[in-house]
């Protein structure tokens, strides 16, 4: 503000009272009546309009909106209105997208009701066709029949009789009928009352569509409930079916055999009978059975549930999948070739058996096997200097493998017993003998090691006669031959007679039939699996055979004869090994060529479940009499358990029937798990749990399984002789036993006076009459020669000074532990004892 003669100072904008302000004068009252005239400034607010079309566009590209933006912030909003309006093409794009495949979709579901009410119209046409063609020809029947009648009658009515009256009714009925007769057949009108129908229907559908308005999927379906769909008219033409079937008869009941086992599936059940699964399944609980499809049931309630759908019951046991074996055992005599012989070479261990075979096929076995003693049964074909072939099996004499000395005497045809002449007759070499003797093959002896100083084959001779062999020179029939392995004698003359005794047993063989054959040998090889070693014994085994053995089955993959080489077949009497196998047999198993892989499995399975109950009816006890005298024995015994490893199944049974020999009332020898193959991490797993060591014959541990077993703590050792294995194992099982306590005499002493002393209690004066007395010894009180009390001295003192011994004629004080009730007169008995570790025999 400022006064009227502008001298006063200015209250305005710094810009003066130019352009945007608007100046007032104001009258201002002061004290005393005084005024006074001022001039006052408005301010005028600036108010800014955008401009408007591409005029504010050129003007200000970025927008008024923008005019405080920087321009990433605007570059980013416009890039999400582009991104924004993308979107919303693509919805826009999506929703046609869809809307066209709607109306596709109404246009098919269209097509489709128009094609099935096309149809249901043209069924429809048909049947009425059909109804009023089979009514003119009833119309057509009835006139010819009351014509006929007319005419009849007219002809027995008298001439000039008055014809009948005509009912007005029937006539009107015949008229009816008449114009009912005129129904379409083929291209013919249809009548007049179906025509006015059909127009009255047209009609309606027509005004119906004319007020349906807008179109929807359920008009264009029609699905109004009111036209039968294509899948109904078939259902009704298969029930005509079924009922016109039902009235020409009912259909006659199919009685089946049916095979009932000891036990089967309901659901196998079912499949034999040919009924449904559901049907057995309710006549199964309609006699108090829950059972499902998968569960077992037993003969007595199959054969129950046959009998009742009126099938005929054939009874068969499950051993009956073997009926295929013991029909094909059974040769024909017009089919018999000869075979070459089977010779066993037995005897004792170390009296030359494997050097007598390495001589006789220029070999050197004997430095591959360790300890220089056989551990495994070798089968090998020798062509002998005649051209004929004998096949030999060389087995061990140690008295660990006697089942393998069995097994060779069973497979065998002919027995050489080989005898040391330094050593004569031996504990194997009578086993031997015995094996031969209950296999009952003919039996040559070979009188080894003539070439040594103190070789004597008569006394090997005389001493054959404490065991019923009589050799030819003793007046026998057994034949007997000097031989030395190693200066070659006597061989030629042991052939000729192996040749001359297979000649007089005459051995044939069928080699076209399906073959059979013995497991000598079978082992678990890390490249080629389970191995078997095969005598074959009937037939010819050939490449692709199928084949059952033991508890495994299998299919020929390769055959190795005994020099290492692969061949297509091996007829009787040939050894080879076989490779095919799903598992390893045990050794003296009975090998089966079968037609079918499936029977094979069946067979397999079979044997694999009846050795399966065997073991746990062996394991188990029947009676609670029994479980306690189990547990009691088991608690009473102690045991070491082993996990035991083999190269071969021969050397783990000889191991497992060695250990179950070593122990007595005590201690055992606990066989936990044996097989075939290399010590692998379940073995280490198995062992820990058990607390076991693991012994490994002639196998070694893989890589995991030794690191395994190093964490673990768990033992393993090695053996490739079988006796340093037996004796570890003694040894370690002695451990267990408990320690022999042995008594030593040490003194004797007798009380002479007792006395009571405050603080000890009583105290016998006693003097030593024989030997010392000691502190630390244990002392027994005799009184009259009978013992009252046997325990330990609580002091032994010697006047007034604790010692630890007395010696004889001096006296002493003594006190016992927690016994006071001694006597003048009593003996004191003074004895020493020492624990002497105890060993299995």
């Amino acid at each position: 503000m400022k006064d009227n003669d502008g001298k006063g100072k200015s209250l305005g904008a710094r810009g003066g009272s130019s352009g945007g302000t608007e100046t007032s004068h104001v009258r201002q009252s002061f004290s005393h009546g005084r005024t006074k005239s001022v001039t006052v400034e408005h301010k005028r607010k600036r108010v800014v309009v955008p401009k408007s079309g591409a005029a504010a566009t050129a003007a200000n590209p970025r927008g008024a909106v923008a005019q405080n933006l920087s321009q990433a912030e605007f570059d980013r909003r416009l890039k999400a209105v582009e991104a924004a309006k993308a979107q919303e093409a693509d919805r826009q794009r999506k929703e046609k997208e869809a809307a066209e495949a709607r109306e596709a979709e109404l246009a098919r579901l269209r097509a489709e009701k128009e094609a099935a009410e096309r149809a249901a119209r043209e069924a429809e046409i048909r049947e009425q066709r059909a109804a009023a063609l089979a009514e003119e020809q009833a119309a057509e029947a009835a006139r010819a029949a009351e014509a006929k009648a007319a005419a009849t009658a007219r002809s027995k009515t008298p001439r000039g009789a008055e014809a009948a009256p005509v009912d007005p009714a029937a006539a009107q009925a015949e008229a009816a009928r008449a114009e009912a007769g005129r129904a379409p057949v083929g291209g013919k009108k249809l009548t007049k009352a179906v025509v006015e129908e059909k127009k009255t229907t047209r009609a309606k559908g027509d005004d119906d569509r004319r007020r349906s308005g807008k179109l929807t999927i359920a008009n264009a379906t029609n699905e109004d409930g009111r036209q039968r769909s294509m899948a109904a008219m078939k259902r009704r033409q298969e029930r005509d079916r079924r009922r016109m079937a039902s009235r020409s008869g009912e259909r006659e009941k199919i009685v089946r055999e049916v095979n009932v086992p000891d036990a089967i599936t309901v659901q196998e059940l079912a499949n034999r009978m040919a009924e449904r699964v559901a049907a057995v399944v309710k006549t199964l609980m309609q006699n108090g059975i829950m059972a499902t499809q998968n569960q077992t049931i037993d003969a007595e309630t199959a054969a129950l549930i046959v009998e009742e759908f009126g099938h005929r019951v054939v009874r068969v046991s499950d051993s009956d999948v073997e009926d295929v074996i013991v029909q094909a055992s059974e040769d024909d005599e017009a089919h018999l070739a000869s075979r070459p012989p089977v010779v066993t070479i037995m005897g004792h261990v170390d009296h030359g058996k494997t050097s007598l075979l390495d001589a006789i096929r220029k070999t050197n076995v004997v430095s591959g096997e360790a300890g220089g003693i056989t551990q495994h049964i070798g089968a090998y074909q020798v062509r002998t200097p005649n051209g004929a072939l004998v096949s030999f099996l060389d087995t061990p004499g140690h008295a660990a493998f006697t089942s393998m000395r069995a097994r060779g005497a069973q497979v065998t045809d002919i027995v050489v017993l080989v005898v040391a002449a330094d050593d004569s007759v031996m504990p194997q070499t009578i086993e031997a003998i015995s094996h031969a003797k209950a296999a009952g093959v003919p039996m040559i002896v070979a009188i080894n090691k003539i070439d040594k100083p103190g070789a004597d084959p008569n006394r090997v001779r005389t001493q054959l006669l404490n065991h019923e062999v009589v050799v030819e020179e003793m007046g026998g029939d057994v034949l007997d031959v000097e031989v030395s392995a190693v200066t070659g004698k006597g061989l030629d003359s042991l052939l000729e007679n192996i040749a001359l005794q297979a000649e007089i047993l005459d051995l044939q063989a069928n080699p076209d039939r399906q073959a059979e054959g013995a497991v000598i040998e079978a082992k678990l090889d890390v490249g080629r699996g389970p191995v078997a070693t095969v005598l074959v014994q009937k037939g010819t085994l050939r490449r692709g055979d199928i084949f059952v053995v033991g508890e495994q089955w299998g299919k020929v993959r390769a055959l190795i004869n005994d020099k290492g080489e692969r061949v297509d077949e091996a007829g009787p009497s040939v050894p080879v090994e076989v490779l095919g196998l799903n598992g390893t047999p045990e050794a003296g198993d009975v090998l089966n060529v079968v037609e079918e892989e499936s029977r094979a499995r069946e067979i397999a399975d079979y044997r694999a479940r009846l050795a399966r109950d065997k073991r746990a009816a062996a394991g188990s006890a029947t009676t609670l009499d029994q479980l306690l005298a189990k547990a009691k024995a088991d608690k009473d015994v102690k045991e070491l358990p082993i996990v035991v490893k083999s190269d071969v199944q021969g050397s783990a049974e000889a191991i497992v029937q060695a250990m179950e020999k070593v122990g007595n009332a005590e201690v055992r020898v606990r066989v936990l798990h044996s097989g075939v193959g290399a010590i692998t991490e379940s073995d280490v797993t198995l062992a820990e749990a058990s607390n076991a060591p693991i012994i490994g014959f002639n196998v070694r541990a893989n890589a995991p399984a030794r690191e395994s077993a190093n964490q673990k703590g768990v033992e393993i050792r090695y053996y490739s002789i079988i006796y340093d294995l037996v004796d570890d194992v003694k040894k370690a099982a002695s451990g267990l036993l408990s320690p022999e306590v042995k008594e030593k005499f040490v003194g004797y002493a007798t009380i002479k006076e007792v006395f009571r002393i405050t603080g000890v209690g009583k105290v016998a004066g006693c003097i030593v009459t024989e030997g010392v007395a000691r502190r630390a010894a244990g002392v027994r009180l005799l009184r009259d020669n009978v013992v009252i009390h046997e325990g330990k001295l609580k002091t032994l003192k010697r006047f007034k000074d604790e010692v630890r011994e007395v010696q004889v004629q001096q006296e002493c004080g003594m006190a016992f532990e927690n016994y006071e009730d001694i006597r003048e007169g009593d003996v004191i008995e003074i004895f020493e004892t020492e624990e002497v570790e105890r060993q299995l025999a």
